[in-house]
Formats: structure tokens, sequence, C-alpha cells
């Protein structure tokens, strides 16, 4: 999470302050508002990461320790753990952690913020908060992530919409809306000459296919007015 300089100090304080009254517990009760990791491994991982943090000297704020007592005692459960003064640099800013741990890096501009964003390795999204229209499209034109959220959080996806990431998140395609059709079919090219002449070269018409079936949007890639007939 990058943050302004001028606001860090005030919105690092009300951060935290709303961290640690989070209410951890079963994830099937309505009223709680962070579940358990998803296994014991995933929890060891969290927790290394929390030592990994102490050591490269990031500001432990607040959490930072298992929570295995009370109503906790069942389950693999983590507080909710809150770094500042991060450097974009360190392990615990760069990597994928897939727990409850957030890293706070202090920024001078929305270019820096954006350098800072766009050095990790990971690209599926990113969110800026901000009340400056201009500042909102230049972030969403030069963060380099598959989907960008303004005044947004980035959790979910809508399904009408393309899915995926850059860098090393997924593999370059995008999933659902029409570019699940590109991703799950494959297309095949089909020449027809109906001259009842030997060509020299490509026949008169050129139509595409999917193997799935036709899509009927994509053909007309011919070089003849003549139809085609399927």
């Amino acid at each position: 999470m990058a943050v302004h300089k001028s606001v860090y100090k005030e919105f690092v304080e009300r951060f935290v302050e709303r961290v640690k009254s989070l209410k951890v517990g079963d994830g099937l009760d309505a009223s709680t508002d962070m579940g358990p990791c998803i296994n014991e491994q995933q929890l060891k991982t969290v927790m290394s990461y929390v030592e990994i943090g102490k050591n490269e000297g990031a500001k432990l704020l607040t959490g930072g320790e298992r929570l295995d007592t009370g109503a906790h005692s069942k389950g693999w459960f983590h507080a909710p753990t809150v770094f500042g003064d991060c450097s974009p640099r360190m392990r615990i800013a760069q990597e994928e952690i897939f727990g409850p741990v957030v890293s706070v890096i202090p920024i001078d501009n929305l270019e820096h913020a954006v350098d800072v964003a766009n050095g990790v390795p990971y690209g599926l999204s990113a969110s800026i908060y901000t009340r400056n229209v201009n500042r909102a499209f230049q972030a969403t034109r030069d963060l380099y992530t598959g989907i960008v959220y303004v005044n947004a959080p980035t959790i979910g996806a809508e399904t009408h919409l393309p899915f995926g990431g850059t860098k090393q998140t997924g593999n370059g395609h995008r999933e659902a809306a029409i570019a699940a059709i590109d991703f799950f079919t494959e297309w095949k090219t089909v020449y027809i000459d109906y001259s009842d002449k030997l060509q020299r070269a490509q026949s008169t018409t050129i139509s595409s296919v999917r193997c799935q079936g036709i899509d009927k949007s994509r053909l007309g890639g011919r070089t003849n007015p003549a139809p085609s007939v399927f």
C-alpha cells in the first residue's frame, strides 16, 4: 500500500486503529470481518513473512502473531498485521503473502506510487483512491496491471469483463466475458475455391470459423465479395 507522505502519518494512525477493531473468527459468521488462513501450512507461511518483515527493518504497527486461544483455539487464525515505513524493495512489499499482512510504503507523488506498483513482479490488479479525476485516469493508463480500480478495493471481478494479469500473474490471456471465447477455443482458417479453376495462389474466398462452432460476428474476411456457403 503506497500512501502520500503528506497524509501518511494521519492515514497510518487511522488505518491501524481500524485494523485493531476487526473481528477475527468463523468465516461463516456474518459478523466476522476476517476468517482464518486456509490451512496450517499457509498460517506458517504468513508467520514466516512476519519474521521476514521484522528482519528487513519494517516497523510492526499491529498484529504479528498467531491467534490460538478462546474462539481461535480451533483454526489457523492470524492477527491482522500492519507494517509501516516499508521500502518497496522489501520482500513483504514484493512477494505474495496470501495472508492478513499489509505493508505501508510512504511515497512522494503519483509518479512515485506508479513506479512502486509497477516494480512488483506481479500484475493482476491495483487500485487508486483519489478525488482528482485527472490523476485517476493517469493511474489507469500507467499502472501495468490487468485490472485497475478507482476508489474501490482490489477484490472480486465482474463476470462480464475480461479477467487476467500481467508479468508473473497469469499467462497473458484473459478469461471471462467475450475474451473467454478466444481463450477456450481455437481459430480454424478455411479456404474455399468455387471457381472450378486451378489457382496459382490462395483461393478467392477466405472465411474463418471456430472449432467449437461458427462465430458469425467474425465472418467476412473475404478477398472477393462473392458469398461463402457453410
